[in-house]
């Protein structure tokens, strides 16, 4: 492992937030595509972040001009994109939603926007979290995109402690690229995985893969793991 003081550590650091779609393109791509050419020797199949979508449910609070307006705000500055509102597309009786009902906000941020508050998220908001211990790697999802959740807007830091009410979370997945339709669960997430490493994203327990010597094996692991989930529910 290297040491997380190195002189190359702090340099991989500054290129990326010098400019962390320039480092993806000119240092990511070449060294997946050299180093592991079986996977990524076709540059269509390397890994590629495709958008951030963040949304946040309000629920019936929703209803309430000024949550509604102060979420928009909110949403506004931490992104640089004003929020598209959530309705519901049927009504149900039994949570009182009526059809087309304002329920919560979502934004999707793409190009530019999106590295610059990628860059915010991995080098600046994940340190205001207190007690923060990292994100775990089972978040992936089958495509291979990552979605985790944030308890509080405070630790951004465009959001002022006296401007907030109460604490409002939201969720934040992290869309990569499909290289084709026909690739399987693991290669997917293997390729989220190999990605938000190389941009220092903080998966805490990534690390318990590195104890396998190949893919192979890590292969048969999650292949022995599917088929017990196969065979406990056989039996439930």
């Amino acid at each position: 492992m290297r040491n997380p003081h190195s002189r190359e550590e702090k340099a991989e650091i500054n290129r990326l937030l010098d400019d962390i779609k320039k480092e993806y393109e000119e240092g990511i791509r070449p060294v997946l595509s050299i180093n592991n050419p079986t996977m990524f020797g076709n540059p269509h199949k390397i890994p590629r972040l495709k958008k951030i979508q963040i949304n946040r449910g309000l629920g019936l609070a929703a209803q309430n001009t000024n949550i509604l307006k102060k979420s928009i705000e909110e949403f506004t500055k931490i992104t640089g994109q004003k929020p598209i509102i959530t309705k519901s597309k049927k009504a149900i009786a039994g949570f009182k939603i009526r059809e087309d009902m304002e329920l919560g906000l979502t934004v999707t941020l793409r190009g530019q926007k999106m590295y610059a508050f990628l860059t915010k998220l991995i080098f600046f908001t994940f340190a205001q979290i207190r007690d923060f211990r990292g994100l775990s790697v089972r978040s992936f999802d089958k495509a291979g995109n990552y979605t985790f959740g944030l308890k509080e807007q405070l630790i951004f830091p465009e959001i002022n402690y006296e401007d907030v009410d109460q604490p409002q979370g939201f969720t934040i997945t992290l869309v990569m690229s499909s290289p084709s339709t026909n690739g399987t669960t693991f290669n997917n997430v293997l390729n989220g995985m190999v990605l938000l490493k190389f941009l220092r994203f903080p998966l805490n327990d990534s690390g318990y893969y590195e104890k396998y010597d190949s893919l192979e094996e890590i292969s048969q692991v999650w292949d022995r793991k599917k088929h017990l989930r196969r065979k406990r529910w056989s039996q439930e």
